[in-house]
Formats: structure tokens, sequence, C-alpha cells
């Protein structure tokens, strides 16, 4: 008779599949159930337009993922991850045609910040170079996962990070910095005027300047196929075109780690109104296109960066996510574009272009924001709609068709404002665990949150593998 499975993981997104993996390495007899045809979860590659042209549905720039501390311990460049950096981390365009920049050099984005904030810029970033690999660790864990190795590094980063951006804010005395920063915060969809969002923007910043923000060559399916080929010479199974709708679905193990969202954790275990207080954010609007050429963009900074941020001002910024959490689609909405094709040719036919972008829209809109975000590129790349030889859009109902954890079309599985930023998916020291003592939470509504760094699944797997190593020695 075949010994009982050691952990089961729901979800092969790359926290489901980073808490496998970390399972796995510890020799733990590790199954994996996902209920689309392949892993992936919010890192996948598909033709969603025209033959030739591979697009990534969610995901596609990971300055997390290059910069993600459990990520590096692991051998994926073996299993064909390849990151890709293009001239440019990323551009914001302004209507005069100028563009502030942030670069992998300090000096060369303070210095597209103008004169008057250049210094300010450099010694709110000097204090912590150098330190990314122990802050981000630090960071990404919980004292109940990982003490810290740097504990004055850390405090003197929550000192800058915990208050609102709206403080970061006034130590700029022009909008250029304002508005970049602004988008940087609007990574994580909610407004601009909550707890911590300060460090939200400066997490997104230093990565820059100390790993780059890459693409993975051939898109972000890279990063989940070497995770789930890691795993496989590792002995753990994967089990695709598998839909759990309840635990009995699931062969007998020690542990089930979820990658899911709440609701859904609670469904399937049986666990009530468990999570009836967690709250989902605004949503997605997301177009991938297929182009003739490439963006004609105004900014010449914005023809060579792999992500472009548009919102001209940060107050335009402000609003517009102000009004997608409140329940109203922006007429000007801000936008974050992506350009695969700019760094990895094979992303698109020769002389082609994949462009991928997105709006911010309230959770479960049915509208249609096309329109108003073509406006926006236009704005900023005339000529652009001459371009687009076909165009594949997902509001929030066809995003959240397309992946469980996006309800309503929440890409971050679960609002990223107020204290649902710090503590998710509750207040809590142990959010990793539930009050089933088998069941646990992976996904990334648990604490760190969204991004593709697997630091979840991590945190998951260290509590799920202390919890099996305190029942063995009983």
């Amino acid at each position: 008779m075949a010994s009982m499975i050691d952990a089961v993981v729901v979800g092969a997104g790359p926290n489901g599949l980073t808490a496998a993996v970390e399972l796995a390495r510890r020799g733990l007899r590790v199954e994996v159930f996902e209920a689309k045809d392949t892993v992936g979860g919010g890192a996948r590659t598909e033709e969603l337009t025209l033959p030739g042209f591979r697009h990534d549905p969610c995901s596609a720039v990971h300055p997390l993922g290059i910069g993600s501390p459990v990520f590096g311990t692991m051998p994926l460049k073996r299993y064909g991850l390849e990151w890709l950096h293009p001239e440019l981390p990323m551009a914001h365009p302004f209507d005069d045609g100028t563009a502030a920049v942030l670069s992998r050099s300090v000096a060369e984005t303070a210095a597209s910040f103008g004169p008057r904030d250049a210094g300010t810029y450099r010694r709110l970033i000097a204090p912590f170079l150098g330190k990314w690999d122990v802050l981000a660790r630090d960071f990404m864990s919980l004292p109940s996962t990982a003490l810290p190795r740097d504990p004055v590094g850390l405090a003197r980063f929550g000192a800058v990070g915990l208050p609102p951006y709206s403080w970061l804010m006034r130590r700029f005395h022009d909008d250029r910095a304002r508005a970049l920063m602004a988008g940087l915060v609007a990574h994580v969809i909610a407004p601009l005027g909550g707890i911590a969002t300060s460090g939200v923007g400066m997490l997104f910043a230093l990565a820059a300047h100390e790993k780059g923000w890459p693409l993975p060559r051939g898109g972000s399916q890279s990063i989940s196929d070497a995770l789930a080929a890691y795993l496989g010479d590792l002995g753990g199974v994967v089990h695709t075109g598998f839909e759990v709708k309840r635990l009995d679905d699931l062969p007998p193990a020690r542990a089930y780690l979820f990658d899911t969202s709440p609701t859904a954790l609670a469904r399937i275990a049986g666990l009530g109104r468990a999570y009836d207080g967690y709250t989902y954010g605004a949503a997605a609007f997301k177009i991938d296109y297929a182009l003739d050429g490439p963006v004609p963009w105004t900014a010449k900074e914005a023809r060579v960066a792999g992500t472009v941020q548009i919102g001209p001002s940060s107050r335009e910024i402000g609003a517009a996510l102000t009004q997608a959490s409140s329940g109203t689609a922006p007429r000007t909405p801000f936008l974050i574009t992506a350009q695969p094709s700019l760094v990895d040719p094979s992303r698109a036919p020769e002389g082609k272009h994949v462009f991928w972008a997105y709006g911010h829209v309230p959770n479960g809109w049915e509208g249609d924001l096309t329109d108003a975000m073509e406006r926006q590129i236009e704005r900023f790349a005339p000529g652009f709609r001459d371009r687009v030889l076909a165009r594949a859009i997902a509001g929030p109902p066809q995003l959240a068709a397309r992946n469980a954890n996006y309800v309503g079309g929440d890409i971050a599985c679960g609002a990223a404002r107020g204290l649902q930023l710090l503590l998710r998916p509750k207040i809590s020291l142990f959010p990793y665990a539930t009050r089933h003592p088998s069941v646990f939470l992976c996904s990334s509504a648990a604490w760190p949150g969204p991004g593709v760094h697997g630091m979840s699944g991590h945190n998951a797997a260290k509590a799920v593998w202390r919890g099996l190593r305190t029942e063995g020695r009983r």
C-alpha cells in the first residue's frame, strides 16, 4: 500500500508551486492539483490574439520575481528561466513630450525628476542601496516564519514606508517625481492615501535600482514551467485539469495548502464564514494587443522602456484609483503598460510586437474601458490605433473566469488597502493557518501579498513543515 501523501497543494500558480517545491526539497511527498490544463495561475503565456503573438494574460514584468528571496535559492535557470532586461525598466511620459524614468541608475532616475527633486530622491533611496537581499527577505517574511536579519534596516524602511503616500509626496517639489512615485504605488490597485502606500512605491523603486524590472524570455509561463520542472525533479507530482470542489475530492494527506482565494478555501474546506471579513478590491481592465510595429511614443524614453506608466499627474492618478475603488469607472484611467517584444523578439512575428495594458475599474464592473484606455495611449503615442492588428479584451468578468483567484476581476486576490495591505487575510501572527489544523492558505491573499515572488507559498510551506515536524515528534 502506498504511503500517505505528506502535502497536497491546490492551485499551480507561482505560490502553490513554490510551496510544493519547498516541501519537496525537505523530502516530503507532495502532489499539486490544478483546475486548468496548464500550470501558471497569474504567470501564463498564451496566443490570445493572432498566431505567433505570445501574450501574458496577467503579469508580464517581474521586479519582485528576479528579486524574490525564495526564487534566488532555486536553480530555475537550469529549467529555462532567463531574465531579459530592457534598456530602461520604466518610463513615465508627460504631455510636453518628456518623461521621467525609473532607471537601473539612481542618478539617471533622480536627474529625470528635475533639479529641485534630484537630491531628495537620492537621499530617500541611499540608506537602502546594496541591501535588497536582506531587506526583501526581512520585509517579505513574518516574525512567525523568520526573524529579521537586519532589524535596524527593516525598522528604517518601516519608518519611511508605513506612512501614506501623501506623506512621501510632500518631500517632492515638482509633480514629475510625485506622478512617477504615485504610479508605482498604484501597482497594488488601491487609493494613494492608505497606510504603508509609501512603502509600496519605495519597494518598486528599490527593486529597479537593485535588480531591475525584467521580463522572462518566452513570457511569464517560463517562471511557472521552471518551478514545475524543478518540482518534478524533486519527486513532486502535478495533476492538471483537476478542479477541486471539496476536500473529499483530494487524496488523504497530512496537510493541504490552498493557492486560492480565501473565499474558495472556505467553501472547499467547509470553513463556513471564516473569511467573511476579507474584502476584494478594484479590478483590472486588461487589453492585449498585436501590433504592426512598436508603439509610437512621443517621448524617446518610452520607446526603450519595458514598462510605461500612463498618468500625467499625481492628481489624475489619485483620482482614477479613488474612483475605481469607490465604484466608478474613471474617465481618464491610469494605465500600466508593458512592451515585452522590445526585449524578446520571440514573442511576436518578425517586425511585429505584443503590447499589454491595463487600467483600474470597480470590482465586478461589466462596462467597456477600451475607448478611454486607447485615448490615453494615443495622448502619448499619436497613431497608436493605426498599429493595432488585433486586441484581446478582458474586463473583470473575463479575468475572473480565466483565474478563479481574481474575484470580481481583482488581480491582487484581495484589496491591498488599509490594514488588509499589511495583515492578510486577517489580523493574525499566523496568517497561513486556518481553524482546520491540516488546512493552510498559501496564495497572495496572505502576506506578503500580490506579485510573482513565491513568498506567500514559501512562508506557508515553512508553517506546514514546522507543524508536520512537531507532529512527527509526538
